[in-house]
Parts: C-alpha cells; sequence; structure tokens
C-alpha cells in the first residue's frame, strides 16, 4: 500500500520522477529515432538503385507484412513471456540485421532481394518491440498517468519525426547512402543499453496457459465485448489503407514530380512531425472534452482535407502545408487510439488485444502500398492523393451515422 501511494503521488507531482517512464522515454527515443531513419532509408536506397516506385512500394509493403501476419501471435507470445526481456532480444536481433545490411552494401550491390527480407525481419522485431513496449508501460506505470505517458512518448516521437528526415537528408548527401544503416545500428545500440535499466513489476511466474489458441480466442472475445474499440478498429483499417497509399507516394511524388533535392526533402517531411507536436499538446484538452469515437471521426475528415492539398501541391511549400496538417490530425487520431486501448483492456489481456488489433490495423495497408506504387507508375502520383482524399470522406460519412458519434462527455 505504501509502495502505491508513493507511486500516486509521484504521478500527481510530474510524470518526470518516475524513473520506469524515464527509461522507456530514453529508449523509446533511441529506437524511434533509428527507426524514422532506416524506414526512409531503405526506399531510397532502393529507388537510388533502380529509379523505380514499385520498388519502393514493394519495399514499404514488405515492412508491413509482419503486422499483417504475425501480429497477432506475437501478442499471444508477449502475454505469455517478460516484455522487457523480450524486448532487448528483439532490438539485439535488429542490430545485428542492420549492421549485415550494411556491409554488404558497401561491398557491392546486393540483390534486392536481401534487403526485402532484410526489411521484412526488421519491421518483425520492430512490431515485437512495439507490442511488448505497450505491455510494459501498461504494467511499469499506473493507470492514471497512461495518457501523459502516451502524449509524452508521442511528443519525442513527433520531435524525432522532425529531426529524423531532416537528419536524413544530410545523410543522403553523403557518399554512401548506406551509412544510414550504420547510425541505425549504433542508435539501436544505445537503446538496448538504456533498456537494461527498466525495473518491471510483471509477474515472475506467468499464470497457468491455457494452450495458444484458447489464449488467442480469449484476446477476440475481449476486444469483440469491447463495442468502441471494436468499431474504432474497424474504421483504422480503412484509415491506415489511405495513410500508406499517401506516406509511400510522397517521396516518389517530391523526387519525380516537384524534383526535390535529398535535403529540401528532409526538410518538407519534416513539417509533418512539427504539426504532430502541435497536436500532442492539443491531445490533453481534447480527449477531456470529446470521447473517443468523436475524436476518430472528426480527425478522419480533417486528414482527408489534406489529402485533398496534397493533390492540388505544385511546391515543396505546399506539400510541407499539407504535412503539417496531416501530421497534426494524424497524431492527435492516433494517440487517442493508443490510449483508449490501454484505458480499456486488462492488464493480462494488452499483449493479445494489442497484437490482434494491431494486426488488424494493417490489413489493408500492404495492398494499399502496391496498388499505390503501380498507380504511380502507370498514372501519376496525385491520382494517388485524390483516391485517398475519397476514402477519407467516406470513412468519415461511416463513422458519422454510427455508434462512434456521441455526444459530449466533458470530464472533470
Amino acid at each position: 500500500m505504501q509502495r502505491t501511494k508513493s507511486t500516486t503521488q509521484i504521478t500527481k507531482s510530474s510524470i518526470w520522477m518516475h524513473p520506469n517512464f524515464l527509461v522507456l522515454f530514453i529508449s523509446g527515443a533511441m529506437i524511434t529515432f533509428g527507426n524514422k531513419i532506416y524506414e526512409l532509408a531503405l526506399p531510397l536506397i532502393l529507388y537510388q538503385w533502380t529509379s523505380s516506385s514499385v520498388a519502393m512500394s514493394t519495399m514499404r509493403g514488405i515492412e508491413f507484412l509482419p503486422n499483417l501476419l504475425l501480429a497477432m501471435f506475437i501478442g499471444v507470445l508477449v502475454d505469455r513471456v517478460r516484455k522487457k526481456q523480450w524486448s532487448l532480444w528483439a532490438v539485439l536481433f535488429q542490430v545485428i540485421i542492420l549492421f549485415l545490411l550494411y556491409f554488404l552494401s558497401i561491398r557491392s550491390e546486393p540483390s534486392m532481394v536481401i534487403f526485402y527480407i532484410g526489411g521484412f525481419l526488421l519491421m518483425t522485431c520492430n512490431y515485437a518491440v512495439g507490442n511488448a513496449r505497450v505491455g510494459m508501460v501498461k504494467h511499469t506505470l499506473p493507470n492514471e498517468m497512461l495518457t501523459s505517458a502516451n502524449a509524452s512518448f508521442n511528443f519525442i516521437t513527433t520531435l524525432i519525426g522532425i529531426m529524423g528526415p531532416a537528419l536524413t537528408g544530410l545523410v543522403l548527401m553523403m557518399p554512401r547512402l548506406q551509412d544510414s544503416l550504420f547510425l541505425t545500428g549504433l542508435l539501436f545500440m544505445i537503446g538496448f543499453i538504456t533498456l537494461l535499466f527498466l525495473r518491471s513489476v510483471e509477474i515472475i511466474t506467468p499464470p497457468k496457459q491455457q494452450g495458444f489458441w484458447r489464449e488467442l480466442h480469449a484476446g477476440w472475445v475481449e476486444l469483440r465485448s469491447n463495442r468502441l474499440l471494436w468499431l474504432i478498429t474497424l474504421t483504422v483499417i480503412f484509415l491506415n489503407s489511405t495513410s500508406g497509399m499517401v506516406d509511400t507516394t510522397i517521396i516518389f511524388f517530391a523526387k519525380d514530380t516537384l524534383k526535390l533535392a535529398n535535403f529540401e526533402l528532409g526538410l518538407v517531411l519534416s513539417a509533418a512531425g512539427a504539426g504532430g507536436l502541435i497536436g500532442s499538446f492539443l491531445l490533453k484538452p481534447l480527449r477531456r472534452r470529446f470521447d473517443a469515437g468523436v475524436i476518430v471521426t472528426l480527425t478522419t475528415l480533417f486528414v482527408g482535407f489534406t489529402y485533398g492539398m496534397l493533390y492540388v501541391a505544385q511546391s515543396g511549400i505546399w506539400l510541407a502545408a499539407a504535412l503539417f496538417f496531416n501530421g497534426l490530425f494524424e497524431t492527435i487520431s492516433t494517440v487517442s487510439i493508443w490510449t483508449f486501448r490501454q484505458e480499456t483492456t486488462p492488464h493480462h489481456l494488452i499483449g493479445r488485444i494489442s497484437g490482434i488489433t494491431g494486426s488488424l490495423f494493417k490489413l489493408g495497408m500492404p495492398f494499399a502500398i502496391f496498388a499505390a506504387g503501380w498507380i504511380s507508375e502507370l498514372a501519376n502520383p496525385t491520382v494517388v492523393f485524390g483516391i485517398a482524399m475519397l476514402g477519407n470522406l467516406a470513412i468519415f460519412l461511416c463513422c458519422r451515422f454510427s455508434s462512434l458519434w456521441v455526444k459530449r462527455t466533458p470530464s472533470r
């Protein structure tokens, strides 16, 4: 009881006084920073070798396959293991893959298949760490700290969104683009060392296991019984599809149509991070004023407007403005969904719910991304933006006339 009381006092005074939060924050910052670099660098390396939007979109699509194929199974496994150790092994494996890709690419131009496999494995480990991270936050921080913690995690994510692409733009000006992979490996090593200091309060002896499929079924039952989370999950399937199409096309559009230099591309992409940063500050007052379903519905409409801005963009400045507002509204929507999922999920099911929803969230993304690549190749990148805009408007109408749209419930 004394320990709980002390933790509550820390929560009320400052989230930055909580040692577990600091470890999660710093390690997450290093890993997110590295992810931001290699997620942008891998498609650009292939573009440098092939000058093909299809090769870029294929890499992006393959990176999302682990979420589609493995997420729900990873969720069950995460509920069975100690999440700290699980994360450490996954991060270490990513370091090995990154250094391997780096050394192979500086010796010669390896087959694209090697990069596709490397991207798949990197994102598999990335999802494994992300899923375990949701559980670690749930287990190591009190409930009343979750919104502030997620907002803070998103703050650093969006701050890195500002710095990461700009840094990548500088890396792209170097003689060897592959140096970004080596830099990412170093950042992951820092995150690995920091995570060693996390004080986990998970139960050392796990409860009796019921069998893999029964445990997975229990997660499905919990998800379906949470009606609002289920409706949000169905909505996010389509939202992520339109978002994936746009995210994949932006780099090709900026390079092929607007003819932006690498450094200019980095600065333009950082505008999305700047918008997300502001969205982080707006999140708490919006959560107090609106229910999660209403926030998801409204931001769906506003994100659709930003796709319309991309459709008519004719310059780097206009592109940056569209990405700024896109980052702002997507941040508000995404963090609200994350927090709602954590708040309404029991501790012992958090891994499975995160895995199942994570898999469903990405259900349509690989197909949408592949389609976006071929549309850009055969037609025009702006067509992708127009399709995404119409898609979001249709999703908004479905949400507006569903049970997601409820009355305001101001909290006091």
